[in-house]
Formats: structure tokens, C-alpha cells, sequence
């Protein structure tokens, strides 16, 4: 049976990069706080934004995808599920506004875990819902040539439960008494539980989740605003290797979780500061022409209609290319390519 001891954890000295990280975290969440005070209004926008961001992106990663007129529409609670993905899509916005609504009322136990599980399918008869995994899972790849390859086999599904219940004991017990640090304590219980895997579905998603909750009851609140979710899906292949890596040598405890902690500690930073970029382009006076001059200024070269896409997220994708093609017209940008293949960059 695989040993947890987050003590041993508090012990450890960790280098400049993490604690550089840390620091920034910090930093960006007191500027946060400021922003909220000044702004609140106008930034409760993105709380929506951000919630069809994270369920489109969660759930892509997976590959549970619909078109983004449905999942907007699913997320609003404006329509109701058409098929399975959707069923999924359904089920992962509803665990998301319970975190969103109730996070400091959702304690971190096997038995809450359990219930936010059974939630994630809500919309879909599956037996497996809300219970530990009745059969062994892998972590496989599978290549070009059709072959498939494990990369990590889980805990057994007799040794799960008892696994889920003694890395919550160990959060709880590190972050009660203020033994680790919450920003160290959070990469390695959700690192502990991808390893556990401790059901036949949903592993991904369900972490996903408890990342934000786990952040969320710690103070840090910029998965609320921004979404973690996409910034995972837009460079899986970082999260994978970061994760894979951190992997190796986990069963008998001589796993190095340090790529995993890095890799997530950079991960909520960037957010933070994609929050603070957006937070200047919210403002209900300006018009979408004068949001996406805004936007491009802080791309450097060439950059997407999606990449504005992402810094504008209250605007419609029409009202983004109109802007960007008055933009073209005034003579500030300069636009490449045709299709998908389309960018631009600016020349005053």
C-alpha cells in the first residue's frame, strides 16, 4: 500500500523557480483583490465567460466536444442535452457552480469527492457514478501505428478507497495547521489523485474540478474570472509531460513531484496574469472597435483572431473580425494569410 506523508513534503527546500512562483502568486492575488474593489461590476462578466470556457475546455481534453453555440447554450441552462457529450458537458457545468457557489461549503473528504463525482453525472445513467473504480484502470498512449502503450498503472480498486481517504487526512492536516504551504499542498494532492485515478471515469475532469475548489478554499480565486481549464487545454502536450514525469517511481514514494508542481504553479500565475490584462479591457464605455485596438497592443508580432479572441472573451467572434477588419482598413494592422492560416500584426 502506497504511504502519504505530507510531512515529509514541508521538509523538503525547494529551489528559486518555485518559491519565485509563489511569491508572483501572491502578489497577483493581492492585486486581484484590488481590482474586485474597484471594478466589481463590470468584471462579474467574466465569471460567465470564464464558466463556458472551462466546461468547453475540460471536457475537450477528454475529447467530449459539441459546437460553442451549444455548450454556451448548456452552461446558461438554456437548452438541455442533445447527446452523451452533451450529457457530460451538462454534468461538468454543475459541478462547477456548486464550487463556484458553495466552495467553502464543500469540505475535502472522500465522501464530498465522492458526491461531486456522482454530480458530473447527473444527466446520464452511469452505474459508476459516485463510487471508486470497480476495475483496474491504465494510463495508456496510443501512437500513429495503432499500438498502445501503458505509461502508469494506478492503484488497484481495492486499494483506492482507503488511498482517497489518507490524502485528504494529509491536506486537511498540512493545511489546517498551517504545516505546508497551500500553493505546494495543492499540485501534490492533485498530482496523488491522477496517480490513485480512483475512477473507471472522469479522473481528468474530476481534478480539474478540485483544483479550482482546492484553490478557491485557499483564497485564490482567479479560476473564478479566468479559466484553468483552457490554459491546461491549449498546451495539454506540457501538462502530460509534467505530469508523466512526476510519475515515475510513485508507487514505492521515490517520485520527484517537482515538473508538476512547476508546471501547475505556472499554470495558476498565468492566469493571474491574463486576469489583469483583461481586467484593463473591461470597460462598458469603450466600443468592440476600441476593445480590439486595446487587445492588440499586447501582442508582440504576429498574433490570431483567436488570440484576441481569448483577451476580449465578452466579445462575439463576429464583432471581433468587424474590428479587426476596420482595424485593417484604418491602416493599424496588416493581415496574412487567408482561412485558418489568417494573422495579423501591427504597423502603427
Amino acid at each position: 500500500m502506497r504511504n502519504f506523508n505530507y510531512s515529509e513534503i514541508s521538509n523538503k527546500k525547494w529551489d528559486s523557480e518555485v518559491l519565485g512562483l509563489i511569491a508572483a502568486i501572491y502578489k497577483e492575488t493581492g492585486k486581484q483583490e484590488l481590482y474586485l474593489k474597484q471594478r466589481p461590476a463590470q468584471l462579474e462578466k467574466l465569471v460567465e465567460i470564464a464558466k463556458v470556457q472551462s466546461t468547453e475546455a475540460s471536457n475537450s481534453i477528454e475529447g467530449i466536444v459539441t459546437t460553442n453555440t451549444r455548450v454556451r447554450q448548456l452552461v446558461e441552462e438554456k437548452t438541455t442535452p442533445k447527446n452523451r457529450n452533451e450529457q457530460e458537458i451538462a454534468g461538468y457545468r454543475d459541478v462547477l457552480s456548486a464550487i463556484h457557489e458553495s466552495f467553502d461549503a464543500i469540505p475535502i473528504t472522500q465522501n464530498y469527492i465522492l458526491q461531486l463525482h456522482k454530480m458530473l453525472y447527473n444527466h446520464m445513467n452511469n452505474p459508476m457514478a459516485g463510487r471508486t473504480k470497480s476495475v483496474q484502470n491504465y494510463i495508456s498512449a496510443e501512437y500513429p501505428d495503432g499500438h498502445r502503450e501503458t505509461l502508469f498503472t494506478p492503484l488497484s480498486p481495492f486499494e483506492t478507497p482507503d488511498a482517497l481517504d489518507k490524502i485528504c487526512e494529509e491536506y486537511n492536516r498540512v493545511i489546517g495547521n498551517m504545516e505546508l504551504e497551500p500553493l505546494i499542498a495543492i499540485p501534490v494532492f492533485i498530482h496523488d489523485f491522477l496517480c490513485i485515478h480512483p475512477f473507471n471515469d472522469g479522473n481528468g475532469r474530476m481534478s480539474r474540478l478540485l483544483t479550482t475548489l482546492l484553490l478557491y478554499r485557499s483564497g485564490f480565486y482567479v479560476g473564478k474570472y479566468i479559466s484553468l481549464e483552457a490554459k491546461i487545454a491549449k498546451d495539454k502536450d506540457l501538462y502530460y509531460n509534467a505530469l508523466a514525469q512526476a510519475q515515475i517511481g510513485w508507487h514505492d514514494g521515490s517520485e520527484d513531484k517537482l515538473p508538476f508542481i512547476k508546471y501547475l504553479l505556472g499554470t495558476i500565475l498565468s492566469a493571474y496574469k491574463d486576469f489583469q490584462e483583461r481586467f484593463e479591457l473591461v470597460d462598458e464605455k469603450l466600443t468592440a472597435v476600441e476593445i480590439v485596438r486595446k487587445a492588440t497592443m499586447y501582442k508582440i508580432g504576429r498574433f490570431t483572431k483567436q488570440d484576441i479572441r481569448e483577451l476580449c472573451p465578452s466579445l462575439s467572434l463576429s464583432s471581433i473580425e468587424v474590428s479587426l477588419r476596420k482595424l485593417v482598413e484604418a491602416g493599424e494592422l496588416k493581415r496574412e494569410g487567408n482561412g485558418k492560416g489568417t494573422c495579423y500584426y501591427r504597423i502603427k
